[in-house]
């Protein structure tokens, strides 16, 4: 295969200082109060189970890693480890926290701590849904299991250093470390609240829960105890919930709300951006996203790769991000352009009607043929399903669509009963900012079988050999030659077919005239939507 330019920005993360030194912005004003708003309740604020976007950005605001991010940025720093070490081999990680850091309760937190949470959240029996980022932890697949306490892998040196062995070497590691699964949490809370520790959080972070009024509000205070000197700027946080997304934009325009925590309303964001005044208050940024189409490899007509083939290039992208106010840039391939790993120069699938007939009829299907397209029932996603239906219609597939609630779609693509799933409302953002995050889970053999994330049901075990060799490259050396392993293997996926990848979609928000801190901190790649830490009021 021609090895084409891949993207590296971000080839720098990979090879990391022992430390990193804070610096604070000079502008900052401490104190004051900010509301945000968002529709839908807050489910839970237990790390180990959080996995909404209401509730990631809060819960990084309570809780702590090992690791953690520059702000605004996909940076690997150290976090609650004031330093790390990895062995030549890649397999053991030797991690010393930071001293005198305290929890929310008061007690001085431990490396007992630390693997106490890695413990919980690969224990079965907290259901964590992302349990399974941490298979590469020697020990896992016992502890997965319930046939072993705790994780052999993770073992106390002292208290203030933690030793863990993998079994075998994952690049991913740090980043893993830096996600809210890894939290640390303290034993004796989460013994005692039990199953509503998830209302009843106690972290390290910046912030404490100070009040939860469920279906109204949840308030975040200032941890004045915070091991990050200067740190937060505000004095609280209220999160009101209950706001429909145009109210929310109303009275942020009256000036009642900082930041409206669903974004700008579709409807609205015309009139939005050709107002001079509202426009400067808008913040646009990447994010690592992509919407797709996914089609059942194991579902006729798409057990035929033709037809997967003929589907993506029967797609109008240019017509479709059109359809969205421009807020995304047509995709190539499943990685996002801003994710390490991204091919550049390759165009992907081309438009081409005429082409696509004839696939179509080498399957088989020259008469055309009927089938079902699922998608989430908010707006604007059942106008995208309506392009999408059309474009398809012109090469002989007829999909009926399906709009149902997001949980009934995604019920349907775990269990396989859905031929083709526009993935838009529910489309994947990297849990961090490394390409292996956009293919197990959502393209390899794991995240095939019932209830998981890849709804195409695809499985390629030589990729999936592939990925977990390219995972390997753990040396700094290395770096270059794992991101055009996993160039590789995202051109072989598009090779198989079983996405058309859409769209590339751009975040944008609002913030109050007073709302101060970087534009990067209102769409942070991984403090989801919002870096609550850093940002501040200016009067």
């Amino acid at each position: 295969m021609k090895k084409l330019m891949i993207s590296t920005a971000l080839v720098a993360a990979l090879a990391l200082p022992a430390a990193a030194q804070e610096t604070l912005d000079p502008n900052a004003k401490a104190g004051g109060d900010i509301i945000i708003t968002y529709k839908d309740d807050v489910a839970t604020l237990d790390p180990a189970i959080g996995y909404d976007w209401q509730n990631w950005s809060m819960i990084k605001s309570i809780f702590d890693g090992l690791m953690d991010y520059e702000p605004g940025t996909t940076t690997l720093r150290p976090g609650l480890a004031e330093s790390y070490e990895m062995s030549e081999d890649g397999l053991t990680y030797t991690f010393k926290l930071r001293p005198g850091v305290k929890f929310h309760n008061g007690r001085e937190m431990t490396a007992e701590d630390v693997k106490y949470s890695l413990d919980r959240v690969t224990n079965p029996e907290t259901q964590s849904p992302g349990a399974g980022f941490f298979g590469s932890i020697a020990g896992y697949d016992a502890a997965a299991a319930g046939e072993a306490e705790g994780l052999s892998g993770v073992s106390v040196i002292d208290p203030q250093t933690v030793e863990i062995k993998l079994s075998r070497p994952d690049a991913t590691f740090l980043h893993l470390m830096a996600l809210n699964f890894a939290s640390v949490v303290p034993k004796e809370a989460v013994d005692e609240y039990g199953a509503d520790f998830g209302k009843n959080p106690v972290g390290t972070g910046a912030y404490s829960l100070g009040e939860w009024t469920i279906g109204q509000r949840v308030v975040l205070t200032k941890n004045p105890d915070y091991w990050r000197d200067g740190l937060p700027y505000l004095d609280s946080i209220t999160f009101e919930i209950g706001q429909e997304p145009v109210v929310a934009l109303l009275r942020l325009q009256n000036g009642e709300v900082d930041v409206p925590g669903d974004g700008i309303p579709p409807a609205k964001f015309q009139e939005v951006m050709s107002d001079p005044d509202q426009a400067a208050r808008v913040v646009e940024g990447g994010q690592l996203h992509t919407g797709y189409i996914t089609m059942n490899v194991g579902t006729p007509p798409f057990d035929k790769v033709e037809v997967r083939r003929a589907v993506n290039m029967a797609l109008n992208k240019d017509r479709i991000v059109q359809m969205i106010n421009n807020r995304a840039v047509p995709a190539t391939q499943p990685l996002p352009p801003s994710m390490p790993g991204y091919t550049e120069g390759y165009e992907g699938i081309a438009y081409d009607v005429e082409g696509a007939k004839k696939l179509m009829a080498d399957a088989g299907y020259a008469d055309g043929v009927d089938t079902e397209l699922y998608v989430m029932n908010t707006d604007p996603n059942p106008r995208i399903a309506q392009a999408i239906q059309q474009d398809l219609s012109q090469i002989g597939i007829n999909a009926e669509i399906r709009a149902l609630a997001q949980a009934n779609v995604i019920e349907a693509g775990g269990n396989g009963s859905a031929p083709m799933i526009w993935s838009g409302g529910m489309a994947w953002i990297a849990d961090f900012p490394d390409p292996s995050n956009f293919y197990g889970p959502i393209l390899g053999c794991d995240g095939a079988g019932d209830g998981g994330w890849n709804w195409s049901k695809y499985c390629n075990e030589d990729l999936d050999a592939a990925a977990t060799e390219a995972d390997s490259m753990a040396a700094e050396d290395q770096a270059e030659a794992r991101l055009q392993a996993w160039s590789d293997i995202y051109m072989k996926v598009m090779e198989d077919a079983p996405w058309a990848p859409v769209f590339n979609e751009q975040r944008f928000t609002m913030k109050s005239a007073r709302m101060g801190g970087d534009d990067a901190l209102y769409v942070d790649p991984v403090s989801i939507p919002v870096n609550y830490d850093y940002v501040y009021v200016s009067e």
